[in-house]
């Protein structure tokens, strides 16, 4: 086993001190692990990477950390191909949380959304990607109806 060092928020902290009591973990090394472990599995059930789907990225951020909404921009215009609409919410006096829904080849989504969860500023972040089939399937129409 490898010891290292690592930074948390004092909130963060707080948030897993309280989880490891409540699970009954011994100490913190042995959720951080639990959590590492459940992150990495979550990653790899990810579909290929050439494979379609559409996904929603949503991530809390500090909107006064420095530059964090210039980068967030850029990252996006980087992959406008990627992006189909943003939600824009003002939780509270530092915080904004963003919905952005995307739709595209799984492993391009995953790569933006990894890089989006990854910047300074941004306090947590999830992508849930839905598997897309690119071919029209034929099927028997039973009714019609109009969108307005």
């Amino acid at each position: 086993m490898q010891r290292i060092t690592i930074t948390i928020e004092d909130e963060l902290l707080a948030e897993i001190d309280a989880a490891a009591e409540a699970r009954g973990y011994q100490n913190r090394s042995e959720i951080i692990r639990d959590l590492a472990r459940a992150g990495l599995q979550q990653s790899a059930e990810n579909a290929t990477p050439s494979s379609q789907c559409v996904a929603a990225l949503v991530y809390v951020y500090d909107h006064a950390a420095r530059d964090l909404s210039k980068r967030l921009i850029q990252n996006f215009h980087g992959h406008h191909d990627l992006s189909l609409a943003t939600l824009h919410v003002h939780l509270d006096d530092d915080s904004c949380m963003e919905v952005t829904a995307l739709k595209g080849a799984s492993g391009e989504v995953q790569h933006l959304a990894d890089h989006i969860i990854a910047e300074r500023g941004v306090r947590y972040g999830r992508v849930v990607m839905i598997p897309t089939s690119s071919e029209k399937k034929p099927r028997a129409r039973r009714h019609t109806h109009r969108h307005d």
